[in-house]
């Protein structure tokens, strides 16, 4: 007989963004309870709201299933002794608890052994859950956690009330921080009764006639469906906002939107600044017109079924007519200082204890910038204008207030003070990409200080010792190293890496795992491919992706892989013959035939690769190389390269290895993971000829 499983975990409201995180730690670490236990389940799902974390199986057995473990003893040749048991025998019989008529004699892998087969009963599931599901429970990650029983009691993200443990109909015993569990949860705080009794077949239908809607999906859903029947025939639509989207449905038991709306005087005030205000303190969405402006409404979610009277929507419009009063103040306050007259009080924000303040911070960007722009080909004048005046708006009362428009701030402040739109839009710009979905700054004064920004806090915080470990990266340096990534390649910006972030040796390996990342993930190039590019070389990123495009191109050729497979190959006959290179073949001691022939191919193709290399012509040049795989494969066929003569050997070497060298320079085609298998491999036996 299988079993439902249902656990539900009640607390005071966790965070909206740690409830996924955590849904799928404790998924996986039910099923790691179940795996250790010798547990199947048919399915199991996780649910969750901000006063609960639920986890639902389907088909638990009663029991764990019996187990046998065949345990060897003595060599049967130890055991007995003219037929009768020798000590060895009965002492290992004494240790498994029997009489030496229960061990039998086994043929093992080592020989004839005294061995014991030891049943184990299973044990009931409702006792192992009993005994694990306490662990588990207090097993999930969170970022941070707390005690609500006293100092050195159980730890969790907020305080445990309730638990509901039911397998089947039964109640699984256990305790959690002086709460035990039972078949009793709690609806919606406000709307929903407590202590409501439920079963496995009507928990989610309990809490739906007590207002908790249990499934994200359906607060979802419910959400944009009554909006969009709010907004019916009113010529407004709402600003789409994912993230903004999915806080609600994590903040909310059972979301209402309604739609308010604010004094049009101020849509006099910058767009970004009233939309932040919106959605960052007050979690509301923005209304456009019908033309894409910014209409004076807003839609804000509320966590109960109705507002009959307004009185909710009344609390939410006088609550944001104040931070529209406050943002309006900042506003005209903080203009009567131009931005060039605050870069002096920068002295006073500090950018980290180890690195200075943030003039110090500037002073850098400025120096760095007009070193960037000279090597990208910009011109530096703007640029250097730009980063001068980058990190004012950290003085400004509106920054101080809504620290999300950092950088935005700064950008509108210096167009209202009449800086050129080449200045202001790189300042406005210069934290873009804030991720890998965001854009590039969309000018090249933009991008070069949004390097030289990043650039600075990677160089700054590596060089005294800040680097990331773990899930721990304050200064957000994976972020800063994706963003520069991004800023090269789509921004077409030939900047080696080492004129970039200079000789550290940890921050290019840190920074080349971005690049990795990037490629694959973003960009979806498969592994081996990124391999051998990076293999070749990874000064220029800018080439690495045109290498990449190229690779991706001809790999589906036919002559791609078979010849892949040659280079590995070759790589690892010159690894075994411990050769290092150097030289060039001496054609007189060429064989005529297929080492000839190869040779002849090579020679005449290396200078036309040459220019196609030169040039960035790499499809052509990959395509040309491929051409060489019949006078590889007859070279390998037919040549010995291990030959017995010590002066032909070391030839034969230096061929391949000009080879391997001259055509590696777009990739390292032995990184290529081919679907051939290498059965004749020389690495196996180089002497011999295959």
């Amino acid at each position: 007989m299988s079993l439902p499983l249902l656990l539900e975990i009640g607390t005071e409201e966790i965070p909206d963004w740690m409830i996924e995180p955590a849904l799928g730690h404790l998924q996986a670490l039910f099923q790691e309870l179940l795996e250790q236990n010798r547990l199947k389940a048919e399915s199991v799902k996780t649910d969750a709201t901000p006063r609960r974390l639920v986890l639902r199986a389907e088909g638990l057995p009663e029991r764990q299933p019996d187990a046998e473990e065949l345990i060897s003893g003595p060599p049967a040749s130890a055991a007995f002794k003219d037929g009768q048991p020798t000590g060895a025998a009965l002492g290992f019989a004494r240790k498994m608890g029997v009489d030496v008529a229960d061990l039998t004699i086994q043929n093992t892998p080592r020989g004839e052994y005294l061995c014991y087969l030891k049943r184990t009963a299973g044990r009931a599931t409702r006792d192992i859950l009993a005994e694990g599901l306490p662990q588990t429970i207090l097993g999930i990650h969170f970022p941070k956690t707390m005690y609500w029983t006293g100092k050195g009691g159980p730890r969790f993200i907020r305080p445990i009330r309730w638990l509901v443990a039911l397998l089947g109909a039964e109640v699984v015993p256990f305790e959690v921080a002086g709460v035990k569990s039972g078949d009793r949860t709690s609806g919606h705080r406000v709307l929903g009764q407590q202590g409501i009794a439920v079963s496995t077949a009507d928990y989610e239908q309990a809490l739906k006639a007590n207002f908790v809607l249990l499934s994200a999906q359906e607060r979802r859903r419910k959400i944009e469906s009554e909006i969009e029947a709010l907004l019916q025939g009113t010529g407004l639509k709402v600003r789409p906002d994912p993230a903004l989207l999915n806080t609600l449905v994590y903040i909310t038991e059972y979301p209402t939107p309604i739609l308010g709306s604010f004094d049009p005087e101020f849509l006099k005030l910058p767009e970004e600044v009233l939309v932040t205000v919106m959605r960052h303190h007050q979690k509301y969405f923005s209304m456009e017109e019908a033309d894409g402006r910014l209409a004076p409404r807003f839609i804000a979610v509320m966590n109960t079924n109705s507002d009959a009277e307004g009185l909710v929507r009344h609390g939410n419009e006088r609550v944001l007519r104040a931070r529209f009063n406050d943002a309006r103040f900042f506003w005209s306050v903080d203009q009567q200082k131009k931005l060039e007259d605050r870069v002096p009080d920068l002295a006073y924000v500090t950018f980290q204890a180890k690195l200075g303040s943030y003039l110090d911070k500037t002073r850098r960007i400025v120096k760095l910038s007009r070193r960037l722009a000279k090597l990208a080909g910009v011109e530096s004048a703007a640029v250097e204008r730009a980063a001068l005046l980058s990190k004012c708006d950290l003085t400004t009362e509106m920054v101080k207030e809504l620290t999300e428009l950092q950088g935005v701030m700064g950008g509108l402040y210096a167009r209202a003070q009449g800086e050129p739109e080449e200045i202001w839009r790189a300042i406005y710009e210069q934290y873009k990409p804030v991720g890998m979905e965001d854009s590039i700054p969309s000018t090249a004064t933009g991008r070069i200080l949004a390097l030289a920004d990043k650039v600075d806090t990677l160089v700054g915080c590596f060089r005294v010792g800040l680097i990331p470990s773990g899930s721990k990266d304050p200064f957000a340096l994976r972020r800063a190293a994706q963003g520069v990534v991004k800023i090269l390649v789509e921004g077409k910006l030939s900047l080696p890496l080492s004129k970039l972030i200079g000789k550290d040796q940890a921050l290019m390996e840190f920074f080349l795992d971005r690049v990795r990342y990037y490629f694959r993930e973003v960009r979806g190039f498969r592994y081996d491919e990124v391999n051998a590019v990076l293999a070749a070389g990874c000064e220029d990123l800018t080439d690495v992706e045109s290498r990449l495009e190229a690779i991706q191109a001809v790999r589906p050729t036919e002559n791609f892989e078979p010849l892949a497979a040659s280079f590995k190959r070759i790589k690892n006959i010159l690894k075994q013959a411990e050769f290092a290179g150097g030289g060039v073949p001496d054609a007189t001691l060429l064989e005529q035939g297929p080492e000839a022939d190869l040779y002849s191919a090579f020679q005449a193709l290396r200078s036309r690769v040459k220019r196609l290399r030169k040039k960035r012509e790499y499809r052509t040049a990959l395509e040309a190389i491929a051409s060489l795989r019949p006078q590889v494969d007859s070279f390998f066929d037919r040549v010995l390269v291990n030959a017995p003569e010590p002066d032909i050997r070391l030839n034969r070497l230096t061929l391949l290895h000009n080879l391997l060298s001259e055509f590696s320079a777009i990739a390292d085609f032995s990184e290529i993971v081919t679907t051939l298998a290498d059965a004749r491999g020389p690495a196996a036996s180089p002497g011999t000829r295959p």
